[in-house]
């Protein structure tokens, strides 16, 4: 997780680019935290579209006093990408989880025979009774 206040108030994920593995971020809640004011804090995922330009989307608009948490659901992320506070002085509080998945790990070939074999173990449907 990481805190954006006033003094912070950009946070940036990414990963080394040597690093050839799979990455997933993933954010779970989003909320203020002792000290906020009852003020709109607005947090900003920045990150890159597909023509590699940098876009910048609201994902939050929290106040103490009508919407101090925000469940993102594990909302998915790749890196790199930046949590921007753009109003408000905080503090808001991110939290989720990150993922690394090893390009050697995944193989299609034990996948493709991991899926045959449970469609053999499957029992044949029988039509319903009336």
């Amino acid at each position: 997780g990481c805190e954006l206040t006033a003094s912070t108030k950009s946070y940036t994920f990414q990963v080394d680019e040597e690093d050839d593995s799979d990455h997933i971020l993933a954010l779970s809640v989003v909320c203020l935290t002792d000290g906020a004011k009852d003020e709109c804090n607005v947090v900003e995922v920045v990150g890159r579209n597909h023509e590699n330009q940098e876009i910048a989307v609201p994902m939050a608009n929290l106040k103490l006093s009508c919407q101090p948490l925000l469940s993102l659901d594990n909302f998915k992320l790749q890196p790199p990408v930046t949590f921007r506070l753009a109003a408000g002085s905080g503090p808001v509080h991110l939290a989720g989880w990150h993922r690394i998945m090893h390009r050697e790990d995944a193989s299609f070939e034990d996948d493709d025979d991991l899926s045959e074999e449970e469609e053999e173990e499957l029992p044949p449907i029988m039509p319903a009774k009336k």
